[in-house]
C-alpha cells in the first residue's frame, strides 16, 4: 500500500535527532505557530517490546478507538499485534491495511444491527455480549459468529470505570446468559472483562481471571468448547507508569487457573501502546496578567496563559478520560515563579486546560510541550470554533527503519529519508512542498517557506515595495 501525501510518512532521523529535538526544531523554527504533535514510532516498538517480555502469554488486540492514527495501527500491524474494533468503521480500517480478519475482536457488547451483518460480510466472527437481547441479534443476524460473554469485574481504583456500562454479573447473569446461548445453538468460544481504562488495582485481575475459569468449566459441561480468554484493557502507558504488577499477578493466575496452551489468551491494550508515544506542542498566543488590589496595584498576583489547543481539542482528555496533565516549558524560565493557569483557544470558559500551576513569567510566542499525549486525545479533538485539530509528525530512527521497512503493511514508500529535520521544521513534505495552504508567505521578507529552504540570499523578492511619503497636513 502506498499513501501519496509525503508528508504522513514517517521520517527517519539521524543520530543526533530524537522526537523532543525535532519538537525543538519545529517550534523554534520560526515558521510555526499551530500546536503540533510529534510521534516517536520507537516508543510504540518498545512498548511492544516490554509486552512481549512482561506477558508472553498474552496476544495483544490493540483497541483501536484509543487512537486510530493510520501509522499506529501501520505500525501495529507489521508488528504482528491483532485489533480490537468496536464499529464496523473501525473494521474497514483495520481492513483496508490487508489485516485479515482473524486478528480483529469486535468487542463492542452492545452493536448495531447494521453493525453485525457488516461484520458477517468481512468474515469477522469473533464478538463479544454481555446480556440477552445481544445474544438473541447476534443469533439473527450471524448465527456462526464465535461469541465471547464479557463479565463485570471493576477495579477499585480506575480512570475510566466501565463496569456501570457493560460487563454481566459472573455468579448470577453470565451461567444463564450461558444457558440461553446453549438453547440458542451460539457458539460460546470464551469469555472476557475489563476491569477499567488505566487500571490501579493490580489484584482485579487476578480476581476475574479467576472467575472466567469457573465459567470455562460451566461452559464445557454445557457441552461447549471454550478456548479464548480475553483480558481486555486498562494498562498504564504513561512515561512514569509501569505493567510489571499487572504482568504479574495476571501470569501467576494464568499459571493457576490456565496451565494449558488450549486457551489462547489475549487482551486490548490501548494507552499501554501509544500514550507515551505522542507528545503535543502549543503556543502561547495570548496572556493575561491579573494583578493584586489597590494597595499593590502593580503586582502580577497570576498568569492566565491561552494556547492554541484546548479542551475541544486534545485536550478533550480532561473531560473524557480523567487525564491529568502537565505543562513543560519548551524554554528553561529564570526568577519568581507565579501562580498560573492555561486556557484553550475557543470562546468557551469551560476550556481550561490547567487551573492552577506555578511557573516562571512566560511571554507570547513560548511554547508548552506536553508528554503522554497519545490516548484518548486526536480520536475525539474537534474543530470547535474554528480552530485546526494538531498536525502530526512521524519520526523514527534508523534501527527502527531497519526493522520495519519491509514488513507489511509498512514499505519503504512509507519512510522518508535524507534531510528530515529541514522539512518537518517548515512543515513541508520531502519534495519541498508546503502542505498548509492556510500559511502565508513572510509579511515581511516577501519569501515562501520552499523558498527560505533554498540557499540563495541574494535572489530578489517576489514583491516590489514602493516608497510613498504620506501627504504633509
Amino acid at each position: 500500500m502506498k499513501v501519496t501525501n509525503l508528508d504522513e510518512r514517517i521520517h527517519v532521523l539521524d543520530s543526533e535527532s530524537n522526537a523532543m529535538t525535532v519538537v525543538r526544531n519545529i517550534a523554534m523554527s520560526g515558521l510555526q505557530e499551530e500546536a503540533f504533535y510529534v510521534l516517536d514510532v520507537g516508543d510504540i516498538v518498545q512498548k511492544h517490546q516490554i509486552w512481549e517480555k512482561k506477558l508472553p502469554r498474552v496476544k495483544p488486540y490493540y483497541a483501536v478507538k484509543c487512537n486510530d492514527n493510520l501509522i499506529v495501527i501501520e505500525v501495529l500491524a507489521a508488528l504482528g499485534v491483532g485489533f480490537d474494533c468496536a464499529s464496523k468503521n473501525e473494521i474497514n480500517k483495520v481492513l483496508s491495511l490487508g489485516v485479515d480478519s482473524s486478528r480483529i475482536i469486535f468487542a463492542n457488547p452492545a452493536k448495531p444491527a447494521s453493525h453485525i451483518r457488516h461484520a458477517a460480510a468481512m468474515r469477522v466472527d469473533t464478538m463479544t455480549a454481555d446480556n440477552e437481547s445481544e445474544l438473541y441479534k447476534i443469533k439473527k443476524l450471524f448465527p456462526t459468529a464465535k461469541v465471547v460473554l464479557r463479565i463485570r469485574c471493576d477495579a477499585e481504583t480506575a480512570q475510566c470505570p466501565l463496569g456501570m456500562k457493560f460487563g454481566c454479573d459472573p455468579i448470577h447473569e453470565a451461567p444463564n446468559l450461558l444457558h440461553l446461548a446453549y438453547t440458542l445453538n451460539l457458539n460460546v468460544v470464551g469469555f472476557s472483562f475489563h476491569v477499567g481504562s488505566g487500571c490501579q488495582d493490580p489484584p482485579i485481575y487476578y480476581s476475574a481471571i479467576h472467575h472466567c475459569k469457573i465459567l470455562f468449566d460451566m461452559a464445557t459441561n454445557l457441552g461447549f468448547k471454550p478456548y479464548l480468554l480475553d483480558l481486555g484493557g486498562g494498562y498504564p502507558g504513561d512515561k512514569d507508569t509501569s505493567i510489571d504488577k499487572i504482568a504479574e499477578i495476571i501470569n501467576k493466575a494464568l499459571d493457576e487457573f490456565f496451565n494449558t496452551d488450549a486457551v489462547h489468551v489475549i487482551a486490548e491494550p490501548g494507552r499501554f501502546y501509544v500514550a507515551s508515544a505522542f507528545t503535543l506542542a502549543t503556543n502561547i498566543h495570548s496572556k493575561r496578567s491579573v494583578r493584586g488590589d489597590e494597595n499593590s496595584s502593580n503586582t502580577v498576583t497570576h498568569n492566565m496563559y491561552y494556547i492554541n489547543d484546548g479542551v475541544y481539542g486534545s485536550f478533550n482528555c480532561l473531560l473524557y478520560d480523567h487525564q491529568h496533565v502537565t505543562p513543560i516549558p519548551l524554554e528553561n524560565g529564570c526568577g519568581k515563579m507565579i501562580p498560573s493557569s492555561i486556557w484553550g483557544p475557543t470562546c468557551d470558559g469551560l476550556d481550561k486546560v490547567v487551573e492552577n500551576i506555578m511557573l516562571h513569567d512566560m511571554e507570547l510566542g513560548d511554547w508548552i510541550i506536553f508528554e503522554n499525549m497519545g490516548a484518548y486525545t486526536l480520536p475525539v479533538a474537534s474543530s470547535f470554533n474554528g480552530f485546526p485539530i494538531p498536525k502530526v509528525h512521524v519520526v523514527a530512527n534508523e534501527n527502527i527503519w531497519l526493522s520495519l521497512k519491509d514488513v507489511l503493511p509498512l514499505t519503504e514508500d512509507h519512510f522518508i529519508i535524507g534531510n528530515t529535520p529541514a522539512n518537518l521544521r517548515l512543515g513541508l513534505d520531502i519534495g519541498g512542498n508546503d502542505i498548509d495552504p492556510w500559511r502565508n508567505a513572510d509579511p515581511i521578507m516577501g519569501l515562501t517557506s520552499s523558498e527560505i529552504l533554498t540557499d540563495t540570499p541574494n535572489n530578489p523578492s517576489h514583491f516590489i515595495y514602493d516608497f510613498i511619503e504620506p501627504p504633509l497636513n
